[in-house]
């Protein structure tokens, strides 16, 4: 089951459902986190710009990372939102978190086309067309379309650097799929930029890319990266948590299986129920960022070394079409004489 449909019956439960039961007083002071990556920088800037000059909320904005935030809030009930929580990381705790009515979810897809998986990038396609709409499968029976620069016998897989959780999951999927036996090479990045670096070289240079990766990012955004759909089902939670994503000698038998799909929350604590008034949390409860909207932001952020700040107002002066359907007209008039 979804963490948006615990959390929506555990509204229920509440009274608060589509939270229509909270009373629209005045906005108090909330505390949001701003996470250290691009999208949540950008999203915690939009929301408090949207907080603090459409309904009168004072807005601070505290530093945060996946894991330290979802503690915090779930063990203090601060920070009072976190607008971008990637529930994949935190599925158990916040299952738990949610029944026991501590945190609540008021966006359950706060940006639409999120993924990790396989891409290829579109020089691929373009040198060898036979690549299109190919699934993982189909690819793996082609090695001798990615040779690797140290041995072109061999096809380039590139997996996640060591220490990224990406890396387990990579690195048995490579032993499920059987891809030394059909002639791939798994390669370490080294880094995140490492990483960057592989597509971007092969991208500028126009050879073929084939990896882990994930959206929404800039790298997506700039080089056009596509999604591969693996040729299989998801084969269980209890394969992925229990197999996949464990380390090579406590995962014998890994079984083929496509990505665990991805879901991102924005979370929020009863403080901020209380505090924000239902106006404010109708305004998050439709906030949606499209994915393509989103990597263009981030390439936006990443060309211009944008912080979360700068990058907000942009994106509210380019984008009123959208951002305007997340607000009352009110809040609207007030937000656009602010920019």
């Amino acid at each position: 089951m979804k963490i948006k449909n615990i959390i929506i019956s555990a509204l229920v439960i509440l009274g608060f459902t589509s939270f229509s039961g909270i009373a629209n007083a005045k906005c108090g002071k909330l505390v949001i986190a701003e996470q250290n990556w691009a999208s949540a920088e950008l999203m915690a800037n939009v929301d408090k710009i949207i907080l603090e000059e459409g309904y009168g909320c004072e807005v601070e904005l505290v530093p945060g990372a996946t894991m330290p935030t979802f503690t915090s809030m779930n063990d203090k009930g601060t920070p009072d939102m976190n607008p971008e929580q990637w529930a994949n990381a935190v599925y158990e705790p916040l299952k738990v978190a949610v029944s026991e009515k501590r945190i609540f979810v008021a966006n359950g897809a706060p940006i639409t086309g999120l993924g990790e998986g396989w891409w290829l990038n579109p020089a691929a396609i373009e040198k060898h067309p036979e690549l299109k709409g190919m699934t993982a499968l189909q690819i793996l029976e082609r090695p001798d379309l990615f040779p690797d620069k140290e041995d072109p016998s061999k096809g380039a897989f590139v997996g996640c650097p060591a220490g990224w959780g990406c890396q387990l999951a990579n690195a048995n999927l490579f032993v499920a799929f059987e891809m030394e036996k059909k002639g791939w090479k798994l390669i370490d990045p080294g880094s995140a930029a490492g990483l960057d670096g592989t597509i971007s070289k092969a991208s500028d240079s126009g050879n073929p890319w084939f990896g882990y990766y994930w959206n929404p990012t800039s790298m997506v955004g700039k080089y056009g990266l596509i999604p591969v759909d693996f040729g299989v089902d998801f084969a269980g939670r209890d394969n992925w948590d229990n197999c996949i994503m464990k380390p090579a000698g406590e995962c014998a038998s890994p079984k083929k299986t496509a990505w665990t799909k991805s879901e991102v929350n924005s979370l929020i604590t009863k403080s901020f129920v209380e505090k924000a008034g239902k106006d404010a949390v109708k305004y998050v409860e439709k906030r949606t960022y499209p994915g393509e909207v989103m990597n263009a932001m981030l390439v936006y952020m990443a060309d211009n070394q944008a912080k979360g700040s700068d990058a907000a107002y942009e994106f509210l002066k380019q984008h009123e079409n959208l951002w305007g359907k997340w607000v009352s007209s009110s809040a609207k008039k007030k937000i656009k004489s602010a920019l």
